[in-house]
């Protein structure tokens, strides 16, 4: 893999390219000394991912981020000294487009060896994810009798998804009736401060998706394991480590699928903006059901990856800016009889 360095610490960086050179397949295609720098030589040579300090001259992380989706989007990675100490930055880059985060590895210690590898391994996950392919749909099982009725949204997420997220679900009403869960590709540690992110953002209630929990009207629960979020037959949460091969963890179309196979409630499925397939084919088996799916328009996406995908293969019934989603949710979930057509 080409990677790109933005970070002005010269001791950060040496620790970045003496783990990038324990890997043969990779190399370091420029260094950036600020975010400015990071937007230009991206703009010149777009490599396979950018390794991004958050705290910058010029520009900061997040301002480049933002840039860089805009102009010559490709993956990013934040790389900053601590990762929990930086939470919010980390969430707002990750809403500019960001697919994940990662603390900068240390170059002595007895953490040298494991920071390397933290940092080797989510380069090696992100390029995986940007190169997936499509997954195979699976046949719909049948309904179970006794499935809660309420209508459930399930919403997909990744590149720019948090801030995506922030705007829908701040839009909705506090009275809005139907239980909403949300798979966004984030590593698990940072899930729960994402759902305390959100909780301010809303006035809907967001905390993190417990196993074998039950969605209910009015809560936002947010997937929180490096494993997949699925439905069961009786109407419960639960996750999974299979399909073990996804390069998505966790998957939108994992959870998509299974939504398909055991829900008989009514449902409505939406894909924000991402980076790279996942959830297109989960998005176009709920329509098929008969369900309401709507896509993120291409103007408003951080990244036009996921619900471009999901547009090619007719899996949207509705493709929207994203100020209009959460009217068309509310306006959806007023009229739960109203036909989905």
């Amino acid at each position: 893999m080409k990677i790109g360095i933005a970070n002005d610490m010269p001791l950060a960086v040496e620790a970045l390219r003496q783990a990038i050179a324990t890997r043969p397949g990779h190399r370091v295609l420029w260094v950036a000394a600020n975010g400015e720098e990071a937007v230009q030589f991206c703009a010149a040579q777009v490599p396979d991912v950018i390794l991004m300090d958050l705290v910058m001259p010029k520009l900061d992380g997040v301002e480049a981020t933002r840039q860089i989706m805009a102009r010559s989007p490709c993956p990013i990675l934040i790389v900053t000294s601590s990762v929990g100490a930086n939470a919010w930055r980390v969430y707002e880059a990750m809403g500019a487009g960001a697919l994940d985060a990662v603390d900068t590895p240390t170059l002595a210690g007895p953490d040298t060896r494991r920071t390397m590898d933290l940092l080797l391994a989510k380069i090696e996950q992100i390029g995986r994810v940007s190169g997936a392919l499509d997954f195979t749909a699976r046949a719909p099982a049948a309904a179970v009798p006794g499935m809660p009725k309420a209508p459930l949204v399930a919403i997909g997420a990744s590149a720019g998804g948090p801030g995506a997220l922030a705007a829908v679900l701040g839009a909705l009403p506090a009275s809005f009736g139907a239980s909403i869960v949300i798979v966004q590709h984030v590593d698990q540690s940072f899930a729960a401060g994402m759902a305390a992110w959100l909780d301010g953002q809303t006035p809907l209630t967001v905390r993190i998706a417990l196993e074998g929990e039950q969605p209910a009207p009015g809560c936002v629960l947010l997937a929180a394991t490096n494993d997949h979020l699925r439905m069961t037959a009786g109407g419960k949460l639960a996750y999974t480590r299979e399909p073990a091969d996804t390069p998505y963890r966790p998957s939108v179309d994992t959870f998509f699928h299974s939504l398909v196979e055991r829900w008989t409630g009514e449902a409505i499925g939406v894909l924000l903006t991402g980076m790279g397939r996942d959830g297109a084919i989960g998005l176009k088996a709920m329509r098929a059901k008969g369900w309401h799916t709507i896509a993120q328009d291409e103007a408003t996406s951080a990244v036009y990856g996921m619900p471009k995908a999901a547009a090619a293969l007719f899996a949207a019934r509705a493709i929207l800016p994203l100020g209009a989603i959460a009217p068309e949710l509310a306006s959806r979930v007023k009229s739960p009889h109203q036909s989905a057509g």
